[in-house]
Parts: structure tokens; C-alpha cells; sequence
């Protein structure tokens, strides 16, 4: 992404899960072991907003703050922080003893305050194409450094004061700025090493340095990944696990659930199509349990910039595509909940979304941003109407004729490496040519590749339409509309015809506004416009889905933005997978100690 441009792989992708043959009280070794078909191209956690990858850097190098398993601010690399009152300097002291060290485990250097300079500046230097310089533009002259309108980095807001202090001068007031340091643009680097490795810099194992909980000790792509626990870490103790073994397998999300039967891994997801068969099993039904819901919105984006082959005719689309009613005819006419099915069969309401922003990522003063007008109405009506869908495509065929050539081709390709993606898009192919027919449509399935789909397929703009995800970075709901705001590179909703660049005007006047009432009614108001000109289909939130895993998914820190979540810190192998009542009583004790926790953080 611009920002998280999260790489558009199934929603309910293979949970990472897994222990090895030692059992978790032993008092021995313990292994994680798991198998993975999406391979990362990079090591570099300063450039790369693939998911993948930073979930993979996150448990290698870490910033200086985290979360607990409760959604708390806690100190990481920082142990204590202020900022002065009106949030726009934000000074951190470092704790003592944290090191760099290599792949095997040897100590390089400290970590001192200019690795956090020399990390902002490798980041916001424009040649570098970092995929997340973006969110780093929040500090002073950050983004007039990186179109090169300012040329010393000394003028940009961070200064390493001492070796043990940095400080951050932001471009406005930024109350949340302390929850955006949980993402990959703002963690340190050794600046002597990054300096000397050059171009190979987080190409290889031994070209990163790591003072995270764990150290890449074996690095073979299409093969075998291995992390190792990092003797050297700050905080080991709480490090339970002491290895974690990723194996490649191409098929990986097929055939997790047999290798987890096998106790060849200890964590799959189990597919729809076998779940019947999982839960109404003797020997199986205590083994699968439901997965936790995560704030990844996901929505089909309509593309104003078609770039596919001429045989599926994309002049043909954009004509189409710029015509209101044509994107409201397919707005009302997709049943998020048969394609839902292919993901939940039994309960798929809980998944769905009908806007960007997930319901609870934040609230002002009480009431859920989602119900702010005038984005409440889309909130609370289900976006599916049959009707209006015919409506509008009566209304879009008698003004596109003589203009466009019916049926539309609508190209909608899919990641081949997920079986519930593939399902998932045969169903809407289905559904949507069924109820608007197949005089007006015709939609075209597209296999794209297993690794690499987010480069190859949905930036280059290979569709007509697709389904894309998008998560939070930080706690305000200006993290949701990067998408959709001119420069993306998701769907370029500002190339349509009568567009006038709305949508980016709205957003930079919420932006502007620093009352958090008056702010979050803004971007309420920014969202409703993008949905209500259908530019963007909302879908649902991620997570979800049925697991059989060894891991006890509340022990793992818990936020709703940046790595945190894609940490194995404090987690441990249970002996026996959670089962579903397991899960469900772990959950509502989890929700309760998680409210007292938070009420105890604000006071």
C-alpha cells in the first residue's frame, strides 16, 4: 500500500499457528511450526507494506513502543515518553542494554537515538520508494523532504538530542502519534551497517541486523524460513517460544489441514468446504474453533484505470464504470452474504462491514464513529437490494446507450493461492450475472498469481474490479481513507468523470481539524460520499473464519493497527488445540479484563 497496503491475499488466509515435538510444558526447546505458500521478496522492513513481510520483520526488529495483550500502550525500545501540550513534540528516552546484533546471534552495536534519525531518513528519501513513507510525512518537513523541497535532513522533525533521547516535531497537533509507532516506517536502523550494505541491505539474512525478540537463522525462499529466539533480546524472558519454522509449500492452504491431523504442523485453517466434516467429527470437533474478528476493512474496488489485456476491453469498462448508475446497479446487486458463506456458513452476518472503517476502532465520546451522520444510514442498511439494483441498471443501460457495448466485461481476478478466494469469486460471478443478467455483464474470472499479486496484478490496475483490503495504522480515521485519496494505487476513484478531486477535499478538511468531534464528523462525512457515488463496494471486516491451532490467540498482544499483532512475544504452545466453547469462554473473560484494562490506562 501507500501505507498498509496490505498485499490482497484471502481474507481468512492460513493462521500462522503451529508447535514443533517438544510439548509445551517440557521444560525443553519449543517449536512453531507452520506452512506458508506467499513467499516475501524482501527482508527490508523500511520499504516493503506487504503484509508478509513486516509480519515477518516485526518479530526481527522492533520501535520504541508496543501493546499488551489488551490493547494498552506499554514501553518497547522506549521506556518512557511525553510530549508537550499540544501534542506536536514528542520526546522518548531509550532503555539501556538493548543491542544490535547479526544472524547469528553476535552483538554488533547499541541501539542509540540517531538509529531512529537514520531509520525516518532512509524511509523519507524519495529514491528509496519506500511503500510506507507516507504515514512518516506526519513529522515536520517530512513530506517537503521527500518531494525534495527540502534538501537537509536536519530540517526534517527528529533529532537524536543524546544517545538516549529522541525527539519528534510533528507537522500539526497528532494525539494519536504514539499509536503509529507501531508500524514498520518508524523503527530504527543501524546507519553504519545500512550505509555499508548499501543496495543489499535486507536482501539476504545476513544483510539486517535484528533486535527483536527473534533472529532469522535460516532464510530459503520457496524452501524453508527459520527464526530463532534472539539470546540478546531486551526482554527474552517473556519470549516463550524459542523457534519458529515456516515450510514452504505452494498448496499450503489446501493442505494445512491434513499436515495438522499428521502433527507434521500445529496450526491450519480449516476451508468451508471441510468444515461440516470437522465439526460434526468425533476426533475432530474439539480440535477447530472460530477465529477472532480483526479491523482489516475489506471492499470491491471499481478501477477508473483499467490497464488489461484490449481482448477484455477496458475502454469499454471506463466508459462504463464513469456512470453512476452502473456502479450503483452493481453496489445494491452484490450479496455480500452468499459470498460470505464461502468463508462463515453459519454465521457470516458477524463478518460483514457496510463501511471502511471498521464499527469500534474508535467513538466520540461514546458514540461509534459509524454512526456519526451521515455515515450512520449506510451503516445501519444492508447495502444488497435487489430492486435498486435493477433500478439502476435500467437507468445506466438507457444512458450508456449508443456509448458503451452491452454485456460489460468485468474483469475480477483472485489470489490462485487461496482456494476461499477462488470460491469466493466463482459465487459473486455468479450471483451478481444471475440477478443483473448476462445482457449487461459479463463477468470475467481471473487466476493471478499465489505470490506476487499485489505487484503484479492489483497495482498495475489488471482488473475491473477486485477485492482489496486495507488495514489501520494508527487510532483516527484518517488511516482508512489513504486508499482512495489521489495517489493510491488501488482503484484512482479521482480519474472519474464529474470526480473533481470531492472525495480528497473532504478528507483535507477533516484532516485539518483538530476537535476530535468536529474532526471525526468530517471523515464521516468523506466516507459517505465515497460510498454513496459507489466508488468503492464495502464488504467486510478480516479475521473470522474456523482454525485449529496450538496457540492461544489472547495471550498475543493485542491493537488494531501497525505489526503488533503479527508478534509471537508472549505467546506460548498449548498442549492440545483450543476448542470452540474453549474459545468462546476465553473470549468473554478476555473482553471483560480488556475493559477493565483500558479504563485503568485513561485514568
Amino acid at each position: 500500500m501507500k501505507k498498509y497496503l496490505f498485499i490482497v491475499v484471502s481474507m481468512f488466509a492460513l493462521l500462522l499457528a503451529a508447535c514443533g515435538d517438544d510439548s509445551a510444558d517440557s521444560g525443553e526447546s519449543s517449536e512453531y511450526r507452520t506452512v506458508y505458500s506467499g513467499e516475501i521478496k524482501t527482508l527490508n522492513y523500511l520499504k516493503t507494506a506487504e503484509t508478509n513481510e513486516f509480519a515477518l520483520s516485526a518479530n526481527l526488529v522492533e520501535g520504541l513502543i508496543e501493546y499488551d495483550q489488551y490493547g494498552v500502550v506499554k514501553p518497547g525500545l522506549a521506556e518512557s515518553w511525553e510530549s508537550n501540550d499540544d501534542a506536536t513534540v514528542w520526546t522518548f528516552k531509550l532503555r539501556d542494554g538493548v543491542k544490535w546484533v547479526d544472524h547469528e546471534g553476535k552483538e554488533v552495536a547499541d541501539v542509540v537515538a540517531q538509529d531512529f534519525v537514520d531509520g525516518l531518513n532512509y524511509v523519507l528519501d524519495a529514491k528509496n520508494e519506500s511503500s510506507t513513507a507516507w504515514i512518516a510525512t506526519v513529522v515536520k518537513n517530512g513530506d517537503a523532504f521527500y518531494n525534495g523541497e527540502v534538501t537537509d535532513f536536519s530540517q526534517v522533525g527528529i533529532k537524536a538530542i543524546d544517545e538516549k533521547t529522541v525527539e519528534y516535531t510533528l507537522e500539526g497537533q497528532t494525539p494519536y502519534f504514539l499509536s503509529m509507532l507501531n508500524y514498520v516506517c518508524f523503527f530504527p536502523v543501524s546507519g553504519e551497517f545500512l550505509a555499508e550494505k548499501g543496495e543489499d541491505f535486507g536482501t539476504t539474512r545476513e544483510n539486517i541486523l535484528y533486535n527483536g525478540a527473534y533472529v532469522l537463522d535460516k532464510f530459503e525462499p520457496q524452501n524453508e524460513r527459520v527464526l530463532v529466539k534472539n539470546d540478546k533480546y531486551w526482554d527474552k524472558e517473556t519470549v516463550k517460544i524459542d523457534r519458529i519454522r515456516y515450510k514452504y509449500n505452494k498448496e499450503a492452504a489446501t493442505v494445512a489441514p491434513e499436515l495438522f491431523l499428521r502433527g507434521e504442523i500445529d496450526g491450519a485453517a480449516i476451508p468451508t468446504s471441510i468444515l461440516d466434516e470437522w465439526l460434526n467429527s468425533e476426533d475432530k470437533k474439539d480440535l477447530v474453533r472460530q477465529n477472532n474478528n480483526n479491523f482489516y476493512t475489506y471492499f470491491y474496488a471499481l478501477n477508473f484505470d483499467p490497464q488489461y489485456d484490449a481482448e477484455y476491453e477496458p475502454e469499454n469498462w471506463k466508459v462504463a464504470v464513469n456512470n453512476k448508475d452502473f456502479r450503483k446497479s452493481l453496489y445494491h446487486a452484490l450479496d455480500r452474504v452468499s459470498a460470505m458463506l464461502t468463508i462463515e456458513p453459519y454465521n457470516p452476518q458477524d463478518l460483514l462491514s457496510n463501511t471502511i472503517t471498521p464499527k469500534n476502532f474508535v467513538d466520540v465520546e461514546g458514540v461509534d464513529y459509524t454512526l456519526l451522520e451521515p455515515l450512520k444510514a449506510i451503516t445501519e442498511n444492508d447495502s444488497f437490494d435487489k430492486d435498486s439494483a435493477m433500478k439502476h441498471k435500467e437507468a445506466a443501460m438507457a444512458a450508456l446507450n449508443g456509448k458503451a457495448t452491452f454485456p460489460v466485461k468485468v474483469v475480477l481476478p483472485y489470489n490462485s493461492g487461496s482456494p476461499e478466494w477462488a470460491n469466493r469469486s466463482q459465487v459473486v460471478e455468479q450471483q451478481l450475472e444471475n440477478l443483473l443478467g448476462t445482457d449487461y455483464i459479463d463477468v470475467e474470472l481471473y487466476a493471478g498469481p499465489a505470490t506476487g499479486f499485489l505487484g503484479e496484478i492489483r497495482r498495475p490496475g489488471k482488473f475491473s474490479m477486485i477485492e482489496a483490503n486495507w488495514g489501520p495504522d494508527f487510532a483516527d480515521p484518517s488511516t482508512y481513507t489513504d486508499p482512495f485519496t489521489e495517489g493510491g494505487t488501488y482503484n484512482k476513484p479521482e480519474l472519474a468523470e464529474g470526480y473533481n478531486g470531492e472525495y480528497d477535499k473532504l478528507v483535507a478538511a477533516a484532516k485539518a481539524e483538530i476537535d476530535p468531534a468536529v474532526r471525526y464528523e468530517l471523515f464521516a462525512k468523506a466516507e459517505a460520499f465515497l460510498i454513496d457515488e459507489a466508488f468503492v463496494i464495502p464488504y467486510a471486516v478480516g479475521g473470522g473464519g474456523y482454525v485449529a491451532s496450538k496457540l492461544n490467540p489472547f495471550e498475543s498482544q493485542y491493537s488494531p493497527f501497525g505489526v503488533t499483532s503479527e508478534k509471537f512475544k508472549g505467546q506460548s504452545i498449548l498442549e492440545k488445540p483450543m476448542s470452540n466453547e474453549e474459545f468462546k469462554s476465553a473470549k468473554e473473560a478476555w473482553e471483560k479484563e480488556r475493559a477493565e484494562a483500558l479504563a485503568n490506562a485513561s485514568n
